[in-house]
């Protein structure tokens, strides 16, 4: 009986056991399916983070480097890219999914910079592509243009940038923005004692400024009450949706814009704002030289008007199109670059009182030498050219603001015939080529250990201000490219920081929350909440 049970038992064992084996028979295909997948999982874990040594992130087969950038531009997409470089020794190639034209050779390298922006600047352009995603709002004025097309346009506008008539002007509406519209516009904030978004203002103020040398007429953005002006929020949300672009697959924005879906909706309704705007201005204006006599002509000295009076190289007037897109293209390059940087400057002021305090010594030394009756007749202070100009610590403070937060943090080119980089990196033609402007200044390379650190005196050489090379500091470019409006925008920029910095002290909000927003332009994310107070002139 007992035995029989045993029996019994180790016979239901063994069935168990057969069946056991059976199962796993019949499981041994998907277990080596599941192994070789496994196997290649790992495979290629293991080959894309070695290439994170060639590369500096991590490649993966058919999504390339997406992965990485998509997490960089959760946080601060800067400063991946700043430590990429920093990791590659200044130069490394992103490689974008297979499907996209994201691939590109990123650098930091002055060596480079020179090369393309200077020694070899015919072989790098723009490119389609660059212009291809900036074509519907740019067009093919000077900021998105090559070839002819831009140096046509280049010589005409410095030969009126350096002209007396045009000098007064830009001198003449800015001394009345910043003394008609802006300082009673900060006086009503502190008598309101209210917070108030300083980065906003401050566009404003540029937004006015660059219109009324552009188009030669005045939006009136900057007014009590601070105004929406319609043309003003679409030309900055024009170049938001833009500026996304650059990120995403070409087919993909052109898909979206095809269905008219997203920001490429948002882009084309925004286009069509600017459009209007500047074809009545146009319409306007035309008119206007119309009923002139040659006897009576117009001292009009704004872009569009000078432009209007030129003709082509076939001898005939520019078309209304071409017009606007130069005005525009000014619009871009004036509007945000010195009203991004003031805002970064008067945040790197607030967290550095020193630097502020010598600025108010300079400011108030230059003060001294005016004449007595200059000064304490209780006429309000208005800074004189020459004295803007003495203001050497002042524009090395912007200088090293603009070192380290660039109005425009990245560029683009594209080579039109192989090449080589001075530091070995092989460009074949087609190449998309990216130029960090924010990564050189946070590189110790080219600025020492303490790069990091907002130093005007690195700008000084017995205390009169002196500037590097265009192509270790290319906030205003470099070559032929050199920024037209470069002197303009250091004159603009320490005019409206010496009115303000010389009547309060700027107070940045308690835990306002300050990053770079992703844009053409390097804006505050959250703009710059500041409170003012005033300071004792006696």
């Amino acid at each position: 009986m007992i035995d029989s049970c045993n029996n019994t038992i180790v016979s239901a064992a063994l069935v168990g056991v057969h069946g056991r084996i059976n199962v796993f028979r019949q499981l041994m295909p998907e277990l080596q399916t599941l192994e070789v997948l496994l196997a290649m999982a790992i495979f290629v874990t293991i080959h894309s983070l070695r290439q994170k040594k060639k590369q500096g992130v991590p490649v993966w087969p058919v999504i390339g480097m997406l992965p990485s950038m998509v997490l960089g531009l959760r946080g601060n997409a800067y400063e991946w890219v700043t430590n990429t470089l920093i990791q590659q020794g200044g130069t490394f190639v992103f490689k974008g999914p297979w499907f996209s034209s994201l691939n590109c050779v990123v650098t930091a390298d002055p060596r480079n910079l020179e090369h393309l922006l200077k020694s070899k600047f015919t072989n790098f352009p723009k490119g389609q592509h660059f212009r291809g995603a900036l074509h519907d709002l740019l067009g093919d004025g000077i900021f998105n243009a090559d070839d002819e097309t831009w140096r046509r346009q280049r010589k005409t506008a410095s030969i009126e940038f350096h002209s007396t008539q045009f000098r007064k002007l830009t001198a003449s509406s800015l001394v009345e923005l910043v003394h008609a519209r802006l300082l009673p516009v900060l006086e009503e904030a502190v008598e309101s004692n209210t917070p108030f978004d300083l980065q906003n203002v401050l566009l404003r103020l540029t937004f006015d400024n660059v219109c009324m040398i552009a188009f030669g007429v005045d939006p009136g953005c900057l007014r009590p009450g601070l105004p929406v002006i319609p043309f003003a929020r679409a030309f900055e949300d024009a170049t938001e949706a833009a500026a996304l672009r650059f990120v995403m697959p070409t087919a993909v924005w052109k898909a979206m814009r095809f269905f008219d879906v997203g920001t490429e909706a948002k882009l084309q309704r925004s286009i069509k704002g600017v459009d209007e705007f500047a074809d009545e201005v146009i319409r306007t204006r035309k008119k206007e030289l119309e009923l002139e006599s040659e006897d009576n002509a117009s001292s009009r000295s704004d872009l569009l008007t000078i432009f209007m009076r030129l003709k082509d190289d076939d001898g005939k007037s520019y078309s209304d199109k071409f017009l606007r897109d130069i005005c525009v293209n000014f619009i871009l390059a004036g509007r945000d670059t010195s009203s991004v940087a003031l805002a970064w400057f008067f945040w790197l002021l607030n967290q550095n009182p020193e630097v502020e305090k010598n600025i108010l010594s300079e400011i108030r030394r230059i003060l001294a030498e005016r004449e007595v009756t200059d000064v304490w007749n209780n006429t309000p202070v208005v800074f004189k050219p020459e004295e803007v100009k003495k203001m050497d610590y002042l524009q090395a403070a912007l200088t090293e603001t603009l070192r380290l937060y660039p109005s425009v943090p990245v560029d683009h080119k594209e080579v039109t015939e192989d090449d080589v980089f001075p530091d070995g990196t092989v460009l074949k033609k087609g190449t998309k080529i990216i130029y960090g402007i924010y990564p050189m200044g946070r590189m110790e390379s080219i600025w020492g250990k303490d790069c990091r650190e907002f130093k005007p005196e690195r700008w000084l050489r017995d205390g009169r201000f002196m500037s590097e090379s265009s192509y270790k500091f290319t906030a205003f470019n470099g070559g032929p490219r050199l920024c037209l409006g470069k002197d303009f925008a250091y004159y603009q920029m320490k005019s409206v920081a010496a009115a303000i910095i010389y009547r309060y002290r700027v107070d940045v909000l308690p835990g306002h929350p300050v990053a770079p927003k992703l844009a053409l332009t390097m804006y505050m994310k959250h703009g710059l909440k500041v409170t003012l107070c005033k300071r004792d002139q006696s």
